[in-house]
């Protein structure tokens, strides 16, 4: 079908950039965001377009939607022309950057639609989902209510939503991460634009739900014959959708070809790195490659990179010596949970359970995969196991202690030993506390130190290791990239010296190239200080990369649990064959 699709997009152009440099404006001050950006998208092609955080992806596509503001924004040069499909191949393309804002309306929508990166905060929360997507269509068609409320539900069923009768009626927050994506591609189709531009559509979303997402947008774009351009820092995700890529690094076109040019015979060092940074599926490397390592090798005269393999002996060595003594966390029949709605006012109360009866191990200097769909148990579990929430059933114990019940005052003595680092560390890090002051927090809360000069001191010494200075100490965590502020969560959980460190999701949202780096920091910290990590994630392929074990979950329970290289190699369930089939693939 690609290939059908690939001939066909030879055609004509749909969409063609030229030339095209953009400033955006911070304070009072200038900075050229895009630097002469020139690429073309043909009809029924998918174009996917990479690069990290601040490469220039989400501006390029706002600036083709005509999304940024001029007060924020302008255009040093070039040309945005779009040619209509119900247009002519002799007629004249459309150069968006001319038109008028009222003219840019009638194309925004019904011609060019898009599926914006975070769908919680593109839907409005106060309206329900079928309203918001009336809207669009009240806008763009002259269909009247009824018409439009039965065309919503007819897209409901076409992006395969469960109950579209029910979904229309339903507030954004009721939804799943992968329903609320659903809803938004519904909304982004249902003009029958020309174009689709999705930008990071399926970023933190379990690797199941995302399989889903990909496929959904590849069968509407061969039955509405749409173009797609699809932004995503995966590279494995765009090996699996794009016919063509384009490669972004500052705000400049490094390189553009056909997806098999690209991902076999990379020429830029900057691609190159990305395609390299994933962790392997099938080697396993004492550390992870990272872009920064590409880019130095060439400014060094192109110097051949090898990375250093585990070898298979090493590590059932390493696991034979580090089962043999007692656990340092041991779980047993640990049940939590939570009372549904009730659908009558005397119906009888119903529940679901976040964990049922999970039991396991945790090594001392071990670190535990936890990996499994979203609603799975996971960070429920991660949790519990902090008394953040408390469980209704079963026993924690640390270091042979049973915890399950100790006082709140005695536990938050405890949590000097028992950190976790979260997913998003911008909403866990308080706005109004500099970093110095939010890694020197714990310290006091602790009794940490003799004084504030000592705190001030380790607290230094912890973002030095980190691989952050001293300047950063005095600013505040919107001055950072998403990065950085991860890694400035790690050096706060660090500062209480913890035996046992839990990672909730914490580099899911990340770049690859970041991602590799926080890996690398964490593996290097584990080593260093002699931690034991309990891993949480969706993304099978880091989990493997990071974890002695895994355990597998489902519906609550542990379904599978196994050294990590055994799970991937050979799964024993029928779920965990799905997750590893579901991992993005560069073929």
């Amino acid at each position: 079908m690609r290939s059908i699709r690939f001939t066909y997009s030879l055609l004509m152009n749909c969409l063609q950039i030229d030339d095209f440099s953009l400033d955006l404006r911070n304070d009072e001050e200038w900075k050229s965001i895009l630097h002469r950006i020139s690429f073309s998208l043909k009809r029924g092609e998918t174009l996917g377009i990479v690069g990290e955080s601040g490469s220039g992806k989400s501006v390029t596509a706002l600036s083709v939607m005509r999304l940024l503001s001029p007060k924020i924004s302008r255009i040093q040069s070039g040309k945005i022309l779009f040619t209509p499909a119900s247009s002519e191949e002799s007629s004249e393309p459309i150069d968006l950057l001319s038109l008028s804002e009222k003219e840019m309306r009638h194309i925004r929508g019904s011609k060019i639609g898009m599926i914006f990166q975070e769908p919680m905060t593109s839907l409005n929360p106060v309206l329900r989902c079928g309203e918001q997507i009336m809207e669009a269509l009240k806008l763009h068609t002259s269909l009247t209510k009824q018409e439009a409320k039965q065309r919503v539900i007819d897209l409901f069923n076409e992006v395969m939503l469960p109950r579209p009768e029910k979904i229309f009626a339903s507030y954004p927050h009721e939804l799943s991460g992968g329903q609320k994506q659903r809803v938004m591609i519904a909304m982004a189709i249902s003009c029958n634009p020309d174009i689709l531009i999705a930008d990071e559509p399926t970023t933190a979303l379990d690797v199941t739900v995302q399989k889903g997402i990909l496929e959904l947008i590849q069968q509407l774009q061969r039955e509405h014959g749409m173009s797609v351009i699809f932004i995503t820092h995966d590279l494995g995700v765009v090996a699996q959708i794009a016919d063509n890529v384009v490669v972004l690094f500052k705000g400049k076109v490094v390189e553009q070809g056909s997806v098999k040019e690209i991902f076999h015979h990379p020429k830029h060092p900057y691609t190159q790195g990305l395609i390299a940074c994933r962790p392997s599926l099938d080697k396993r490397f004492e550390k992870l490659p990272t872009v920064a390592d590409f880019l130095q090798a060439h400014e060094e005269g192109g110097k051949p990179l090898s990375f250093k393999e585990i070898k298979s002996d090493e590590r059932k060595a390493r696991h034979k010596k580090l089962y043999q003594g007692e656990p340092l966390i041991r779980i047993e029949n640990l049940t939590k949970k939570y009372a549904l709605r009730r659908e009558k006012l005397f119906a009888r109360r119903e529940y679901v359970y976040a964990l049922d009866h999970v039991s396991l191990d945790i090594y001392e200097g071990e670190t535990l995969g936890l990996v499994g769909e979203s609603g799975c148990g996971k960070t429920t579990l991660g949790r519990t196991l902090l008394r953040l929430i408390e469980p209704d059933e079963g026993k924690i114990f640390y270091r042979n202690q049973d915890i399950t019940h100790i006082p709140q005052r005695q536990m938050r003595k405890m949590r000097k030993d028992l950190q976790i680092i979260l997913q998003d560390p911008y909403s866990s890090l308080n706005q109004r506390l500099t970093i110095g002051d939010a890694i020197m927090e714990p310290m006091q809360v602790h009794h940490l130190f003799a004084n504030n000069a000592e705190r001030r001191e380790r607290a230094l010494a912890l973002l030095e290791r980190v691989g952050m200075n001293e300047s950063h100490f005095y600013r505040y965590p919107h001055e950072f990239s998403g990065g950085q502020r991860q890694r400035i969560s790690i050096a706060r959980a660090l500062a209480v010296n913890p035996k046992f460190i839990i990672c909730d999701e914490s580099v899911s949202a990340l770049d690859v190239s970041v991602q590799a780096q926080v890996l690398n920091l964490l593996n290097e910290l584990k080593h260093e200080f002699h931690f034991t990590y309990i891993f949480i994630s969706h993304d099978l392929s880091v989990v493997k990369f990071m974890s002695d074990r895994m355990a597998v979950m489902q519906n609550g329970h542990v379904v599978e649990m196994n050294e990590a290289d055994e799970v991937y190699l050979h799964p024993q369930t029928d779920y965990t064959r799905k997750l590893i089939d579901a991992i993005p693939r560069i073929e």
